[in-house]
């Protein structure tokens, strides 16, 4: 063999074996890292879903979720090496980090990151007025905040995008809220229910994005029950995987 096929081999061989080392160092299915945020503490409103809402989570592989049960971890250098935050907390008052909670929240959304909001988490930063650019809707303390619990039927508004494309309607026993403010901060809503007290069609969920980042928020999930829901689970993980853009 000549001298010149063997050095073209050898270099061949050799850019194969670099393909498949860098492949193996750089895997394809690395783990969607979603952070969720909780906090019984005083002056915080007790969301006695955490532990249920992380292992239904956890029941779908393409995710590593670790459950913080503190609302001032969103005030350090912890979340940025998350996929996705799960706002999973209501606070009645202002942290001691607080500031350094609100920087961090913008920073990670406008950096790309991905936000969920969940349930009561739409009360969160209540009193910070930009709250809503990243929730995209608030509660409000001066409307009826929900229906009675009861079952009833969440309708797809979107079948057109991801999270809800070829998601069928689904029955879900919850509270139906009803106590959002008025906004002008555009969002999209992929599924709604139609209240019996004021009788007016409410979002259950919908999305946004802010920056480089994309936001989901449901007002679903109030219990075990409600997260015992087979769309609302699927909603959910599908939610997951549009915020953290894959």
């Amino acid at each position: 063999m000549k001298q010149s096929t063997i050095l073209l081999v050898a270099f061949a061989s050799l850019f194969l074996f670099s393909a498949i080392i860098s492949e193996a160092e750089v895997p394809t299915d690395t783990p969607i890292r979603v952070l969720l945020i909780d906090d019984t503490s005083p002056g915080y409103y007790p969301m006695p879903t955490a532990t249920t809402l992380r292992n239904v989570i956890r029941e779908d592989k393409r995710f590593e979720v670790v459950l913080v049960e503190d609302a001032e971890i969103l005030g350090t250098d912890l979340p940025f090496d998350y996929d996705v935050i799960l706002i999973h907390f209501k606070n009645y008052r202002e942290p001691k980090r607080y500031a350094a909670m609100k920087a961090n929240l913008d920073k990670f959304v406008t950096g790309g990151g991905g936000l969920f909001v969940y349930h009561f988490g739409c009360g969160a930063f209540e009193d910070w007025a930009d709250f809503e650019k990243f929730s995209g809707r608030v509660y409000d303390s001066h409307m009826h905040p929900h229906d009675d619990y009861r079952s009833f039927t969440v309708q797809i508004a979107d079948k057109a995008h991801p999270i809800t494309k070829d998601l069928a309607d689904f029955e879900i026993h919850d509270e139906l809220y009803t106590c959002f403010k008025d906004s002008e901060v555009p969002i999209r809503i992929l599924a709604e229910a139609g209240s019996n007290r004021d009788h007016k069609t409410h979002p259950m969920a919908f999305v946004l994005e802010k920056g480089k980042g994309r936001i989901f928020h449901t007002t679903l999930g109030h219990d075990d029950q409600s997260l015992s829901s087979a769309g609302f689970q699927t909603m959910i993980r599908r939610a997951l995987v549009w915020c953290a853009n894959r």
